[in-house]
This record gives structure tokens, C-alpha cells and sequence, in this order.
């Protein structure tokens, strides 16, 4: 729903301005249309309806989970690619992960958006509507920003859209963006963001050399200048920090990696999320007992540790495997990237 047309249309009318009101709510509340929306006259209901477009993301194809994972491609009004995904979980949670731009200029090398062609950032009706598309299908009450994009890199949109979420249902204590380490922009969202949305960082070798091959970023912006902006964050809002680390096997799974992790992390600020490797066709995932001895390395250090439950694998809805449009699999040289990971400090 873009609001900004919405209104030009209503003013164009003469119409009271509680009429952007009203239609806002409707939406938010998963109503699929401008039918739905019983206390506006049916005349205005029609004109909206030839006039601004219900959603500003059009739907080319969903795909289901046997886990109940749903995955959503969308087409922007200029034909960019974006997917969303809805996870269904037994305790009742509904969550879902939106993009916050096409593709992503970063290139992370385990993540599959990152062989994207980068298309551009999305706008904060772009962003809303990915869940509002979900909204229609069920309640929601978490939103993750980790799906295409940095969100970051689009930082004034991001925040724009997240702070609708309430609306949907989706408090900003359930709200997440998770950050590569884009430095202006968290900076930036340390200072600025009063409310208690949540932080992320996508953090994945502690050793810098290590790190810098598999996010070029950590040339631009190191690891610990990161990690100094996240400690101000949990400072100010007193609040940990979640940090995600994707798991690679004979890449960065090696004990001495998890003690390089937990030496640069403060275990009163930081909650580690391991992520099994879900396949983009570059790396193998580690084994289930490289995963336990990583987190058994975390759990000495008594830095607080989970392993991720994956959902939608099979439909490529998992974390890293946002694409869009299938690439075909390529392979990286590990043994070079072996030696970093077996040289990382141990602590």
C-alpha cells in the first residue's frame, strides 16, 4: 500500500483526511481489499480500487514447505525481483523475513543473493507489503530484516517500514534487522532509533583474514569496529545483541574458530545463533558433531548459544538461499580458507 499515493488520490476527492486512516487499517488488519473495507462509500471504494494499486508488489509464484514455510516471489511496478518468507513454528509464533532491497551489491560468498545482479533498494511500501502479503494469509508477530539486501544500505526505508509493524501486529521488541556490518548505517541506527527494535549482526568468522574472504565487507568496515558499535548499542538500549554464524564445514567449524568467536565476543552483550548451512551450491555444512563441538566451545566460554532450527530448506526459503533466480552451483577452493580458519587465536 503506498500511503503517499493514497493520500493524493483521497485529496484529490475532497476526502476527510481520517479516510487514509481508515483504509490503513483495514489493510493492516489483513483485509484483502478495497471491498473489504465496509465503512467507506462504495463509489470511493471502486475509484481506489482503478486508482491505487492494493499492494505495490505484484505476486508471481509462492511455494510451500512440508514444515508449513511459505515463500513469496514478488515482481516491484519496474520488474525487480524480491522474496519474502512466512515460518510457522509449534509454539504458535508466526514470523516472517522481508527484503530490503533486490539482490545485494555485497556479495557474501556462502549466500546466495549475494550472485544476484544487485537491482536496487526497496521502498518502505515495498518492504510493508511483503508482510502485509502474509498478513492477509494469517496473524503475524515477528518480522526478521534478513532476507535480500543490506538493510543498512537502505537505512531510512528500513526504519520507515519497520515502524508501521506495530500496526500489523508486530511489536518492535519482535521486530529484527540484522546487518552485515555496514557501518554507516548502524552507527546511525545506534544514535538514532529510539525504539527497542532489535539487532542482528551477521558475523561468521571472528578471524579477520578469514572473514574478509567470505564478506568482503570486513575490508571496508573491520570486525571490531563492528562489534564496538554493537557493544554501544546493548549499552544504550540494554538489550543483547544477536550474532548470527553460519556454519561451513572445514571452513570456519573448527574448535579453534569457536574460540577466535568467543574471544572477541562479550558474553553480557552477545547471543549466538549457529546456522546450519543451508546448500546455495558452494560450501558442504558442517556435520552435526562439528556443530555440537563449536557450541560445547561456546558453552565453556559461557558465551549463550543456540542452533538455529532451519525451516523451508526444500523450497530454497532458508537463511542464505534467497535468489530469486536460479544460478547455477559454483565451488569454492576451501583448502586456502582452511588455513586461515586453523590459524585463528585461540583464547
Amino acid at each position: 500500500m503506498d500511503l503517499d499515493a493514497l493520500r493524493a488520490a483521497l485529496a484529490q476527492r475532497g476526502e476527510p483526511t481520517y479516510r487514509a486512516r481508515q483504509v490503513w487499517e483495514w489493510t493492516a488488519r489483513g483485509a484483502p481489499g478495497y471491498d473489504a473495507m465496509t465503512n467507506l462509500p462504495a463509489r470511493l471504494r471502486d475509484d481506489l480500487a482503478a486508482e491505487v494499486p492494493f499492494s505495490t508488489l505484484a505476486v508471481e509464484h509462492e511455494a510451500r514447505s512440508k514444515d508449513g514455510t511459505v515463500k513469496a516471489l514478488f515482481r516491484t511496478h519496474d520488474g525487480h525481483p524480491v522474496e519474502a518468507v512466512l515460518m510457522r513454528y509449534r509454539d504458535g509464533r508466526r514470523s516472517i523475513c522481508v527484503s530490503s532491497q533486490s539482490g545485494c551489491p555485497l556479495t557474501c560468498t556462502f549466500c546466495a543473493t549475494g550472485a544476484m545482479r544487485f537491482g536496487r533498494n526497496l521502498t518502505p511500501s515495498e518492504i510493508v507489503d511483503q508482510a502485509l502479503h502474509f498478513r492477509r494469509i494469517e496473524p503475524v508477530d515477528h518480522c526478521v530484516f534478513m532476507g535480500m539486501g543490506e538493510p543498512f544500505l537502505n537505512y531510512e526505508h528500513v526504519v520507515a517500514a519497520a515502524r508501521f509493524l506495530p500496526d500489523l501486529g508486530i511489536t518492535h521488541r519482535r521486530t529484527t534487522v540484522s546487518t552485515v556490518g555496514w557501518l554507516p548505517g548502524l552507527r546511525r541506527f545506534v544514535d538514532e532509533v529510539a525504539e527497542p527494535i532489535r539487532l542482528a549482526l551477521s558475523l561468521h568468522a571472528a578471524d579477520p583474514q578469514l572473514r574478509s574472504v567470505l564478506m568482503p565487507v570486513n575490508e571496508r568496515y573491520p570486525l571490531d569496529e563492528v562489534l564496538a558499535e554493537c557493544r554501544r548499542y546493548a549499552e544504550l538500549r540494554h538489550r543483547r545483541v544477536f550474532v548470527e554464524y553460519v556454519l561451513l564445514a572445514g571452513v570456519n567449524d573448527s574448535p579453534a574458530a569457536a574460540r577466535a568467536l568467543a574471544g572477541v565476543l562479550d558474553r553480557d552483550v552477545f547471543k549466538v545463533n549457529l546456522i546450519p548451512y543451508n546448500p546455495t551450491g558452494r560450501f558442504e555444512g558442517s556435520s552435526r558433531g562439528a556443530i555440537a563441538a563449536f557450541k560445547a566451545v561456546l558453552d565453556r566460554a559461557r558465551i549463550p548459544a543456540t542452533v538455529r532450527l532451519t525451516r523451508g530448506r526444500d523450497i530454497a526459503a532458508a537463511c542464505g538461499q534467497l535468489a530469486a533466480e536460479p544460478r547455477p552451483p559454483q565451488r569454492v577452493l576451501t583448502t586456502t580458507i582452511l588455513s586461515t580458519a586453523d590459524s585463528a587465536p585461540q583464547s
